[in-house]
């Protein structure tokens, strides 16, 4: 995956403090840079996105949380052209006609499996033909 020279200590200032949402990133990193070898990342100042042509991902820490979601977890956010239909979509919303954007809780690393990866595989398609 292509990143800065800089990722590594952007990584660590973005997630300052943050432990757990660190390790957490890593993980999904990891599963991006197998399944996305030629797309890369840019840490900005709220989210760390994913682009090939255009953004398809990103990550995030939750600014503001509902009532009941985790106080540790990481936001992972990706745009199809429909919207999903699954209890893992904490929040969806359709800013252009025919582009939903999706954001999934993840609190545990089982929660970055094979499902949540097909959707980013979606994603990158997606973003690949806008």
């Amino acid at each position: 995956m292509d990143k800065s020279e800089h990722y590594e200590s952007d990584v660590l200032f973005f997630f300052e403090g943050k432990p757990r949402e660190l390790a957490l990133y890593q993980v999904l990193f990891d599963m991006m840079c197998r399944r996305f070898p030629k797309a890369r990342v840019n840490v900005q100042k709220s989210q760390i996105s994913f682009y090939n042509r255009h953004l398809f991902a990103a990550a995030s820490v939750p600014l503001r949380r509902k009532k009941n979601w985790p106080e540790k977890s990481l936001l992972v956010t990706f745009g199809l052209s429909h919207r999903l239909e699954s209890p893992r979509v904490a929040v969806a919303v359709e800013p252009y006609p025919n582009r939903w954007t999706h954001h999934v809780l993840v609190s545990q690393e089982e929660e970055l499996d094979g499902e949540l990866l097909g959707w980013m595989e979606e994603a990158y398609q997606f973003a690949r033909c806008k």
